[in-house]
């Protein structure tokens, strides 16, 4: 079922967390908000939605990075309703997309739950306090009647950790809905 995002609750707290990635390193996102803030991935293995834009979150990821802007992704699905969602698969999702940052299990939900991702791809864009700035999706092709793709995602976030905000006009994800239990 595809779904869209909420707007942006600009100034919400996000709350800490501490998740395991595939391997059972432990993660802690207050660990990773840095003073130029951290995007949040909420995503999955099996959506096509993610599937498609693997490569451009890949490369867009590690050009945040390379610009001291700090990303994790998290995976909410139950991944005993959906397998091909479990662990192993999440390491061989990452390592075919050449993911740089960590791709975390929420093994209870409460971390998609506390955020209130609605499906994935579904992105949280921190300012360096951990606030809230954005809520949008990975670009804006098909919003604006052209194929060029603006950059929506990559551009909020070199605007939140040059200003601490986000942009005002921001465009809702859209995805598959999150497999709850």
């Amino acid at each position: 079922m595809l779904l869209d995002t909420p707007i942006c609750e600009f100034g919400w707290k996000a709350p800490d967390f501490t998740l395991k990635d595939p391997d059972g390193n432990s993660h802690t996102m207050s660990a990773y908000l840095g003073e130029k803030g951290l995007l949040i991935a909420f995503i999955c293995n099996h959506c096509p939605y993610v599937q498609g834009i693997g490569d451009r979150l890949a490369a867009d990821a590690r050009t945040l990075q390379d610009e001291g802007i700090n990303v994790l992704s998290v995976m909410s699905n139950d991944y005993r309703h959906v397998p091909h969602d479990s662990p192993p698969n999440m390491k061989s999702f990452a390592e075919r997309y050449g993911f740089s940052f960590p791709y975390l299990v929420d093994e209870d939900q409460a971390v998609g739950k506390a955020y209130g991702a609605v499906c994935t791809p579904d992105f949280f864009g921190l300012n360096a306090q951990g606030e809230l700035q954005y809520r949008g999706r990975l670009d804006d092709a098909g919003i604006k009647g052209g194929t060029q793709r603006t950059p929506e995602l990559l551009d909020a976030m070199r605007q939140i950790a040059a200003t601490g905000t986000g942009p005002r006009v921001q465009f809702p994800s859209m995805g598959c809905s999150i497999k709850w239990r």
